[in-house]
């Protein structure tokens, strides 16, 4: 008779909890259009605003058990394939539901079609996650973009857009013209969104099944050293994001998913900077050799560059 099985019980309950905010995103994203309505949710801007957040809310919860099971040492497959299926739920369904809800005016079959293809590509997301991941892998950087990050993309527009909405029927005063003039842009920002964001979900479902490298920001933010202009760049966005507030949140995820290809086009362009030859690393490695050479050590000890020509090359 075969032993039963244990589980980590806080990490499972973290990964629970995720799922549980997904399907509540989804519950809230439901009474869109509702004449009645009980609980929390007024008004349509108000539910959308709600699911928005609980898809935060999964991403911390789906952030929090990883680090729960390594923490206590309980990493598991069980684990593993349970985060995928609660991830297929909060950063899969649940989106693209909240698509559906945001955007009722955009052509009807293409907006089933760009939700069902999102859904379709977070789940092979998720799958192609797990077979290429093993339990050393230090998540670094990513093949293709999160899940995740690609449902913060379509839930942050659901978190600004009550400020927009504010900001259109706020009331301004004569001679007041800078919020005249926020509310002029705000006017304008609101059909823009949702014209944009059924293109923008497509755009991030193509980027979850793609093989560009996105690195994992909080490892690159706050574990690396970073040079004092990428401080100075992390100050100055922390104080726009202070200024902007909501409205900096889907601008921060749409620069995160779009980084990763204009880095790709300026890597096949050639625009990026190489290392000046002579020159050392922060890890103290020996200067760059001309291209076509090798570095080789003499019967002196001393480094000396190794020619080979085209033909030794091939060889």
């Amino acid at each position: 008779m075969s032993q039963p099985r244990l589980f980590a019980a806080l990490p499972t309950l973290l990964t629970l909890g995720n799922a549980v905010c997904g399907f509540g995103a989804i519950t809230f994203a439901a009474k869109v259009g509702l004449a009645e309505r009980t609980g929390w949710g007024r008004d349509d801007t108000e539910c959308l605003f709600i699911a928005g957040c609980l898809v935060f809310l999964a991403m911390l919860f789906d952030a929090l058990d990883g680090r729960a099971a390594r923490w206590a040492n309980q990493s598991s497959q069980f684990g593993a394939e349970l985060d995928s299926l609660c991830d297929a739920i909060s950063f899969g369904v649940a989106p693209a539901f909240i698509l559906v809800k945001f955007t009722p005016d955009f052509h009807p079959r293409m907006l089933w079609a760009i939700a069902g293809l999102y859904v379709v590509c977070a789940v092979l997301r998720l799958a192609r996650f797990n077979v290429e991941t093993d339990d050393e892998d230090t998540h670094d950087a990513f093949s293709g973009l999160p899940s995740p990050a690609a449902a913060g993309t379509i839930a942050s527009c659901m978190i600004a857009y009550p400020e927009l909405v504010y900001r259109a029927n706020m009331l301004v005063a004569e001679g007041d013209w800078w919020n005249g003039v926020l509310k002029a842009a705000a006017i304008g920002m609101i059909p823009l969104t949702k014209f944009a964001l059924p293109i923008v979900t497509l755009c991030v479902a193509c980027l979850m099944v793609s093989r560009i490298r996105y690195a994992h920001v909080f490892n690159r933010l706050f574990r690396e050293k970073q040079s004092f202009p990428h401080l100075l760049l992390l100050v100055l966005g922390i104080a726009v994001c202070v200024v902007i507030q909501e409205l900096a949140i889907p601008l921060l995820f749409a620069g995160f998913a779009l980084g990763g290809p204009i880095r790709l086009l300026s890597n096949s362009m050639g625009w990026t900077v190489a290392t000046p030859v002579g020159t050392t690393s922060a890890k103290n490695e020996p200067p760059a050799v001309e291209p076509g050479t090798e570095s080789g050590t003499g019967s002196s000890g001393v480094m000396t560059p190794i020619i080979r020509y085209p033909d030794e090359q091939r060889a």
